[in-house]
């Protein structure tokens, strides 16, 4: 895994990458739909929550992935001064 920070004008940037399976295309559509799963007894909720909680600190998430290659979810969030 890796973890890289990038900061443009009044954003930081989190790329978090690894080398891992990768997610099919149309798993990739569904990552942060309520309840989706790829895991056995998983509840679909973490993706969902987690975009939840970066939305209200007015950030995004983005996640490419190519199958056999790995997976970078980047977080963007705006920097605060002063605070």
């Amino acid at each position: 895994m890796h973890i890289k920070t990038v900061r443009c004008h009044k954003n930081l940037s989190i790329l978090i990458s690894d080398e891992g399976h990768g997610i099919a295309e149309e798993d990739l559509k569904k990552v942060g739909s309520p309840f989706f799963t790829t895991k056995v007894n998983g509840t679909g909720l973490g993706m969902m929550v987690s975009q939840q909680i970066i939305k209200n600190h007015q950030g995004v998430i983005d996640i490419s992935s190519k199958v056999g290659h790995g997976t970078t979810v980047t977080i963007t969030l705006p920097v605060v001064s002063g605070a």
